[in-house]
């Protein structure tokens, strides 16, 4: 598992068991989204047939950053919230700085 260790070093974690957690929190926030998105497309009148540019177009905007959310629900719930935050923050600095530029 030489990619494990890579990304051990990258993040600077030293335990197996704190990369295997960030991992699980990846996951769960992943799989989350699918479930809230067959919640709120209905609430939005999305169907089926509705075309898939307009799904994209709702997509795109509103669930980074719901996704974003559940990397800090489900990080706390695992006892990675510091990883998480520290991820956020960069995220939000970068964001801010992209935006700046327009």
């Amino acid at each position: 598992m030489k990619w494990a260790e890579k990304l051990k070093r990258k993040w600077n974690i030293q335990s197996n068991w704190d990369f295997w957690m960030i991992m699980l929190t990846f996951s769960l926030a992943g799989m989350s989204i699918l479930s809230i998105r067959k919640v709120i497309f209905p609430l939005l009148g999305i169907k089926a047939a509705t075309p898939l540019w307009v799904k994209v177009l709702v997509y795109i905007p509103l669930f980074p950053p719901v996704y974003q959310l559940g990397l800090l629900f489900f990080g706390f719930i695992l006892g990675q919230f510091p990883f998480f935050w520290e991820k956020e923050k960069r995220l939000a600095k970068f964001l801010v700085k992209c935006f700046r530029r327009v």
